[in-house]
Order: structure tokens, then C-alpha cells, then sequence
């Protein structure tokens, strides 16, 4: 496969573009993951610090240490680092800021949580050659995490009833099936886009305003571009 983007590097980490597709960790029928790719490709051992499901691409974070993977894990559960994410799904929500306050089940223990949503753009009414009588509404939305559940924002979206394009576990089948057929859409519409350093001690060494971004994958941008999002 080809060379894993990296978006910054110092002493404790590496932040990278993960793609989507690439699991973050070796297992059981995982064939390429993240810990084995970057290691090859850097020849150090990779200690991962959050996750991010296979499908979802974007900003990952990376340790070089078993010391700086509990830094920055702890940084990221305490707020002082936030991550951002761009989703595109189906239908159309009625407030264009507000937030999910959803208890979720997670390792078997029902936990609290709380994803925030803002409405970036919207499309309504658009017809689909499948069926031009039918009509379909489609929303872009930047999503930020209170709590880190396992799925949180796929599981919070579909429960709303405006499931993420092409989620394969938590989405509209028949939804996916037909925006496969007539937009070419395969791969999930849910990325990693934003990374926030508010630690003070941390943030002047990320980027002066402690922010790093990704633009959006090409795969990502023809959906925007085919469901007139992009404006």
C-alpha cells in the first residue's frame, strides 16, 4: 500500500491521515493495519492512542511511547485535545446547531453519551433516477465528541433517524444500496477532519493555533459535488 500521510512529528508523536479502509490495529483476519504499516514504514514500534473505526478516515493520532500514548490518551479524555468530524447523511435536521444526549451501550455497560452537531450545508428534494417521484433530503454536518462511546456518532446519527451515507452497520440499507447504484457512493461519508490542541505546553508545538486540518478525500468531495453539498 502507499506511504501512510504524515501530519506532524515531534518527540512523543506522530499524527497521520488515516485512510479509509485501514484498520487502526492488527488482529484476527486484519491482513493491514495502521500499527504495522507505520511501523514498517518508520521502523519504530507504533503505540495507537485513540481510535478510529476502519471505515472512518482522518486525523490519528499516534504514539512513539507507552509514556506518550498515556499522555496524549489522557489529553484527548480530558478535553485538552478535541477532534472534529465532517459527515454526510441522509435527511435534513431541524435546528442547525444542537447536540445528541444519548446513553449508548459500550463494552456491555450503558454509558452517557453526548455528541454535538452543527449543520455545515443542506439539500432538499432531490430526485434520484431510481425513482424520480421519490424525493431525498441530505445533510452535511460537523460533529464534535463530549464523550468517546464506541461508534458514538454512527449510533447517535442512525438513532435520529439520518444515518450516515454508506454505514454498512448502522445505516439504511436499502438507502445505501440505491446511492451506490445511481451516485457510485461506496465508502462510509464520516471523516476525522479537525485536531485541537488547547494543552498550552503541547499546542505551540502542533501549529500556532494548536489546530491541525485535513481536506476533505477525493472519494468525499464527489459525494459533496454530486448531492450539492459543496457550497
Amino acid at each position: 500500500m502507499n506511504q501512510l500521510q504524515i501530519l506532524f512529528e515531534n518527540d512523543e508523536i506522530r499524527i497521520i491521515n488515516k485512510p479509509s479502509g485501514l484498520a487502526v490495529q492488527g488482529g484476527k483476519d486484519v491482513k493491514t493495519s495502521v500499527d504495522t504499516e507505520l511501523a514498517i514504514q518508520t521502523g519504530e514500534k507504533i503505540y495507537p492512542v485513540h481510535r478510529l473505526d476502519k471505515e472512518t478516515a482522518g486525523i490519528l493520532v499516534t504514539a512513539k511511547s507507552p509514556s506518550a500514548a498515556t499522555k496524549w490518551t489522557n489529553l484527548i479524555g480530558s478535553k485538552k485535545v478535541k477532534k472534529q468530524y465532517h459527515a454526510i447523511c441522509f435527511g435534513k435536521f431541524e435546528k442547525t446547531s444542537g447536540k445528541f444526549d444519548i446513553s449508548l451501550i459500550d463494552k456491555g455497560v450503558e454509558k452517557r453519551a453526548v455528541t454535538f452537531y452543527k449543520v455545515i450545508s443542506s439539500i432538499e428534494n432531490l430526485c434520484l433516477q431510481e425513482n424520480p417521484s421519490e424525493k431525498f433530503n441530505f445533510s452535511l454536518l460537523e460533529l464534535t465528541l463530549e464523550t468517546g462511546r464506541m461508534h458514538q456518532i454512527r449510533k447517535h446519527l442512525a438513532q435520529n433517524k439520518t444515518p450516515i451515507l454508506a454505514d454498512d452497520k448502522y445505516g439504511d440499507f436499502k438507502l445505501n444500496k440505491l446511492i451506490k447504484k445511481e451516485l457510485g457512493i461506496k465508502k462510509m461519508m464520516l471523516l476525522a477532519k479537525i485536531l485541537v490542541v488547547n494543552s498550552p505546553e503541547d499546542k505551540k508545538n502542533i501549529a500556532p493555533d494548536g489546530k491541525i486540518e485535513i481536506p476533505y478525500p477525493e472519494y468525499f468531495l464527489q459525494a459533496l459535488e454530486k448531492l450539492d453539498l459543496s457550497h
